[in-house]
């Protein structure tokens, strides 16, 4: 019996690194309390953040009034060629999971709307890159990611984990 109970304090670290590394994963609200809408500066909003693998982009907006579009370059990007979606969400709210390093372009596929600058180029950074953790801006709408409060909660269950092997090994 003594040996099947020296692998717990062994099973709750690979159980802590898991959580630690799915709660250091941040989940940005596009256009922070503003959400998607026309009224927020989405390139200030976005050059105040710091996106990872694992992040999430969260799509706030009036469905019906407003969708999203994912463009496939930097060239639909700029000219707001929405015909030229790779991908098309209209649901209200919608999360999309940042994956792989690199750069995604966002738009709303509604007429005009980008041309009015409702567009967004997200730059994704390996999940082993710089922090998350931004100062909050100062720009309309633009709240501040997740991010430091998912790390903290990380640092919780990792210390939590650690307490609990120590006080079944001893």
């Amino acid at each position: 019996m003594e040996v099947s109970t020296r692998f717990v304090p062994l099973l709750a670290l690979i159980l802590a690194a898991a959580l630690s590394r799915e709660a250091l994963a941040a989940k940005h609200v596009v256009g922070g309390s503003e959400g998607w809408d026309e009224s927020v500066d989405f390139d200030s909003w976005a050059s105040a953040r710091t996106f990872k693998v694992g992040d999430e982009l969260e799509f706030k907006y009036t469905a019906g009034l407003h969708s999203v579009v994912e463009l496939g370059g930097e060239s639909a990007y700029k000219s707001c060629d929405v015909g030229s979606a790779v991908d098309s969400l209209n649901g209200g709210s919608n999360t999309v999971k940042l994956s792989k390093p690199g750069t995604r372009y966002f738009a709303c596929g509604t007429p005009g709307h980008c041309e009015q600058g409702m567009k967004v180029k997200i730059t994704t950074a390996s999940a082993d890159g710089s922090s998350s953790t931004t100062t909050p801006p100062s720009s309309k709408g633009a709240a501040p990611s997740t991010s430091a409060a998912s790390a903290h909660l990380g640092f919780v269950a990792l210390v939590a984990s650690l307490l609990l092997s120590l006080a079944l090994f001893f």
